[in-house]
């Protein structure tokens, strides 16, 4: 049985591997229209699929909106699955745009915070919600500040893995793995040489992160940002993204701000909550670019969730 589950398990990861690699392909051959509109049809097709994850996705948007009649969280929904392909093919066609490109169609509020940030030799942590083009932010952040470094999760296959890990690297990014024993250690020497660190902030994957109020009931947020910006004194900057027609857009929230007094895990639990915040604030006013089809809210984890923890545990959408 164990052998024949792990041979299932290869073919299936064979399968996704090349089905990615295909589309990869396809993709950057098509004309642009043609891509992005196939791309749209797949977004609604899932939206009728009714997956797991596009029910986890309404359940969120239901508490993003709760005022809401039924009619407006399945718009929300659809389009939200409309702008999560429309990522998508922004990420399999990023590679052929040109760095002019990629300035051009990424517009980053109030990103003199960041130069400033970066001038300074602070290093900086930017803690990004899963909504937008965090790709395309990464990219943009490469070419004004010469790379950064961040952390994902590792896919399965592993083939699949390492296709995204060049795919980022080519683009400046150092990439580290989830689970990596070495990985806090290196993000704070990053930070220590002036280095930009972008880290996921609105996901606990771990599930033993902090709880927060997020839009007006507790939810479950990693505690590694925080963490960070306390070992390393780097300024922490909550960035949230959206779309608009034809263009990327991102802003900068104010740096959050550091309590004077309190254990490590009290000031943890402060700076996250200060995340949260400037989260909240986006979220709600672009609901249908928040990609999130995993529970947040502590209602919708498993029972038996545990409280805060200021565990270091980091993420980054893969």
């Amino acid at each position: 049985m164990g052998e024949s589950t792990s041979l299932g398990r290869r073919a299936t990861d064979a399968v996704t591997e090349w089905a990615f690699a295909t589309g990869w392909r396809v993709v950057r051959r098509l004309p642009e229209k043609s891509a992005y509109g196939v791309f749209a049809r797949a977004g609604d097709a899932l939206y009728r699929r009714n997956g797991s994850g596009v029910q986890q996705l309404r359940r969120n948007l239901h508490r993003v909106r709760p005022e809401a009649q039924a009619e407006e969280i399945e718009d929300l929904v659809h389009r939200s699955m409309r702008s999560y392909m429309r990522y998508w093919c922004d990420t399999f066609r990023l590679p052929m745009w040109s760095a002019q490109r990629v300035n051009d169609t990424f517009l980053l509020d109030r990103h003199y915070l960041m130069d400033d940030a970066m001038v300074a030799g602070t290093g900086a942590i930017m803690v990004v919600n899963h909504s937008g083009n965090w790709d395309h932010a990464g990219a943009w952040g490469c070419l004004r500040y010469g790379g950064l470094t961040t952390v994902a999760e590792r896919l399965r296959p592993e083939g699949l893995y390492e296709r995204f890990l060049a795919y980022r690297t080519t683009m400046g990014m150092e990439i580290l793995p989830t689970g990596d024993p070495d990985v806090v250690r290196t993000l704070a020497r990053r930070l220590k040489e002036g280095r930009l660190v972008p880290l996921m902030g609105d996901r606990d994957i771990g599930r033993n992160g902090v709880i927060v109020d997020l839009l007006g009931a507790p939810a479950s947020f990693p505690a590694g940002p925080a963490l960070l910006g306390l070992l390393t004194d780097a300024p922490v900057y909550p960035v949230t993204l959206w779309y608009e027609e034809g263009m990327a857009r991102g802003r900068v929230h104010d740096r959050v701000p550091v309590p004077s007094s309190g254990s490590r895990q009290e000031k943890v639990s402060v700076i996250t909550q200060g995340i949260a915040d400037a989260f909240s604030l986006d979220i709600r006013e672009h609901p249908e670019d928040w990609h999130m089809m995993q529970p947040v809210w502590v209602a919708d984890l498993e029972p038996g969730r545990g409280a805060a923890s200021g565990s270091a545990a980091v993420d980054v959408q893969a």
